[in-house]
């Protein structure tokens, strides 16, 4: 009588072939994690079903079809997290390469605290939220005194850039941390107006299990690279 068990393992075997699949690789697969199911275990297991399944009362097609298609969907799954995965570190050197860029540069940044960069000078921006005949920007120590103001005249909504280039040298000496504050129309600070300021960026890094880039700013600490509105040399005054 022949090995109907054999016969069957013979046809399998013929059948993963086909389909591009080695069973001895499959096997020692299994061996190695036990835990996941591959495309020979889940054939294995449909001719299971197949043999004992009640000749009287057989799996309609449509089941059949809808466990192919669950076990694709999962298999697609699977080899889109390992394509994600493999991405990710491709993009690694990248995420390094982007942090290096920053280096010696100053970067704008949402905020009003700042000191003078390397050249003596403080360079910033003001958001105006709508145009305005009377723009401009006040500087104040750590005591409270207003030490200086810009005036910048008549601005159209949007950024308005501002420079302060003449500053004392004692400011410049003690590396004097001041705020600013922008207004606009009455000529007082006013509140709602937001400023940014070119900081130096001390050192970059790229943390673990992040996709983001860090940057160690002179007068902000640590701030995530996306903040950043603008970058420029630090030899650069544009």
């Amino acid at each position: 009588m022949a090995d109907v068990t054999k016969t069957s393992d013979q046809s399998l075997n013929n059948i993963l072939t086909k389909l591009g699949i080695n069973s001895s690789d499959e096997a020692a697969a299994a061996k190695k994690d036990s835990s996941v199911l591959g495309q020979a275990e889940f054939l294995k297991l449909m001719t299971a079903q197949l043999q004992n399944q009640d000749p009287f009362a057989p799996m309609d097609n449509g089941d059949f079809i809808a466990q192919m298609a669950q076990f694709s969907t999962v298999t697609g799954i699977t080899e889109i997290n390992t394509n994600l995965t493999d991405m990710s570190a491709k993009l690694e050197p990248n995420r390094i390469a982007t942090a290096a860029q920053f280096l010696g540069t100053s970067v704008l940044v949402p905020g009003a605290d700042v000191s003078p960069d390397d050249n003596g000078e403080i360079h910033g921006v003001v958001d105006l939220p709508a145009s305005s005949t009377n723009v401009g920007v006040t500087f104040t120590n750590a005591s409270g005194e207003i030490i200086k103001t810009i005036e910048l005249g008549s601005q159209l909504k949007g950024l308005v850039g501002f420079s302060w280039e003449d500053i004392p040298e004692d400011i410049i000496k003690n590396n004097a941390k001041l705020s600013i504050q922008a207004f606009a129309g009455n000529g007082n600070a006013t509140d709602g107006l937001s400023t940014a300021v070119y900081n130096k960026v001390k050192a970059a890094s790229t943390p673990n299990g992040s996709e983001d880039v860090l940057l160690e700013l002179e007068d902000f600490g640590e701030i995530s690279a996306a903040q950043v509105l603008k970058l420029k040399s630090n030899e650069s005054n544009d």
